[in-house]
C-alpha cells in the first residue's frame, strides 16, 4: 500500500454555495467519495483545497476538516481586507494556506500576493499557493523570490514556462506535484528536474476529483514517481517534503 500525505484535493459539497466558473459547475465530491477513491492508499493526512467555483466560502472548508480529522489542512481563499480575527479563526480550524488562482478566478487577485501573503505568513505562519500557468511567472517573479513562503500548483502547467518555474525552485519556491492529467509537459522530465535542484520542493497530490482535467487522477501517477526516482527521493516526494510544509 503507497504511502502519501495529500497535497491537493477538493471536496465539493452541494450543500454548500457553488458559483458557476466560466460556464463550469463541478458535480459534487464529497468526504466519502474521496474516502472511497483513496481506500486502496495510505493516506497520512492532506490539504483540502478552495476552489474557484467556491469562492470565499469558509463553511464547507471548516465542515470537510472536521469530518476528515486533524491531519487534514486547509488551502483557503480570502479576500485581502480579512479581519486577523477570522484568519485566526480559520487556523484554528486547520487552514494553513491562502490561494490565489490566477488560472481560473474566484480568489483574491494577483496584485494582492505580496501584502496578503506576507500578512498571513507572519499573522499565523500560512505560506500562499498560487494556480498559475508558468508563462505567466516572469510578471511576478521578483515578488515571488522574496515571500517567506510560496508554492505552485500542477507543475506550472506548461512546458512552454517550465525554466520560468526552475528558476524559482532554484530560490525556494516548492512546487507540487499534481494534475498530471492537466499539464501540457513531460512529467517524468520535470519530476526529475526539480528534484534535482531541490530535493525539497517537490509534494505529491491526487488533484481529486480532477475538475475540468483532460484525465482524472489514476493510481499510476504514483507509480510514475517511483519509476522516476528511487526510494529515499519518492518518500520526500509522496510524503515527508509536504509534512514539514503543512505540518509545521
Amino acid at each position: 500500500m503507497r504511502t502519501i500525505f495529500d497535497t491537493h484535493l477538493h471536496i465539493i459539497d452541494p450543500r454548500f454555495p457553488l458559483i458557476e466558473n466560466q460556464g463550469f459547475l463541478p458535480e459534487p465530491f464529497t468526504c466519502k467519495d474521496y474516502l472511497d477513491k483513496v481506500q486502496e492508499l495510505n493516506v497520512m493526512g492532506g490539504a483540502i483545497i478552495s476552489g474557484s467555483f467556491q469562492g470565499f466560502d469558509q463553511n464547507y472548508l471548516i465542515n470537510s476538516l472536521q469530518k476528515l480529522g486533524e491531519n487534514f489542512v486547509g488551502v483557503t481563499q480570502l479576500p485581502h481586507d480579512t479581519s486577523d480575527e477570522e484568519i485566526i479563526r480559520l487556523h484554528g480550524y486547520g487552514v494553513r494556506a491562502i490561494r490565489f488562482n490566477v488560472k481560473r478566478g474566484g480568489s483574491e487577485d494577483i496584485s494582492r500576493l505580496d501584502y496578503f501573503a506576507r500578512r498571513v505568513h507572519e499573522l499565523v505562519g500560512w505560506h500562499a499557493e498560487l494556480y498559475i500557468d508558468s508563462t505567466s511567472l516572469p510578471e511576478i517573479a521578483t515578488t515571488l523570490e522574496k515571500l517567506p513562503a510560496v508554492s505552485v500548483d500542477h507543475l506550472g502547467l506548461s512546458r512552454e514556462g517550465f525554466n520560468n518555474l526552475l528558476s524559482l525552485v532554484d530560490k525556494g519556491v516548492r512546487v507540487k506535484a499534481t494534475g498530471f492529467g492537466r499539464v501540457d509537459l513531460d512529467v517524468t522530465e520535470a519530476i526529475r528536474t526539480i528534484y534535482s535542484i531541490n530535493p525539497d520542493a517537490l509534494m505529491f497530490g491526487t488533484d481529486l476529483p480532477s475538475t475540468r482535467a483532460k484525465r482524472p487522477y489514476d493510481h499510476s501517477d504514483i507509480e510514475l514517481i517511483y519509476n522516476t526516482l528511487d526510494n529515499d527521493q519518492v518518500e520526500k516526494v509522496l510524503y515527508k517534503n509536504a509534512i514539514k510544509w503543512y505540518m509545521k
